[in-house]
């Protein structure tokens, strides 16, 4: 499953569409202006609330919660002690499965890995358009969203980190 993420450019707040590879609206993501913390909305073609990315306010590191349904499915930061500067770690709810994120997060170059196994491929390679980048979701069991919700994450929080937020 391939969805295109077309970046934000010279728009009014945070407010994209994710589409599939036949360029169909899939998931809109809405990003809530004027809080306290970043906040986002991953919604679906029928504007249903599918997943929430929250910025945990009080932690040591930049650290994004996504919920669905009020329930926490997963946390995202940087990982610590890494020597690459652009590794993020995603611990889930069940508290023993961990998502490594690595590669270049600037450029959306970039992999979702769960134990070594390859889960999504976050790239602008396969794309003409400068300001969209990929998401293919590699593994059919996967579950889209989380994943889309995952790459919005680490984008953030890269590029909070650098100042282009």
């Amino acid at each position: 499953m391939r969805f295109l993420v077309r970046d934000r450019i010279l728009g009014i707040g945070d407010d994209y569409w994710i589409e599939d590879d036949h360029g169909n609206k899939v998931f809109l993501v809405d990003g809530k202006a004027m809080r306290l913390r970043d906040t986002f909305e991953l919604k679906d073609t029928e504007g249903r609330v599918l997943i929430d990315i929250k910025q945990k306010m009080f932690a040591l590191r930049d650290t994004m919660v996504i919920e669905r349904g009020g329930e926490t499915l997963a946390t995202v930061r940087r990982k610590r002690l890494s020597l690459l500067r652009n590794h993020f770690r995603v611990a889930l709810a069940d508290g023993s499965t961990e998502l490594d994120v690595s590669g270049r997060i600037a450029d959306r170059e970039f992999a979702v890995e769960y134990d070594g196994e390859l889960l999504a491929v976050v790239s602008r390679r396969w794309l003409h358009v400068r300001e969209t980048y990929g998401v293919d979701v590699v593994r059919e069991d996967a579950d889209p969203a989380l994943l889309i919700a995952v790459a919005v994450c680490v984008i953030h929080l890269a590029e909070k980190e650098r100042g282009d937020d």
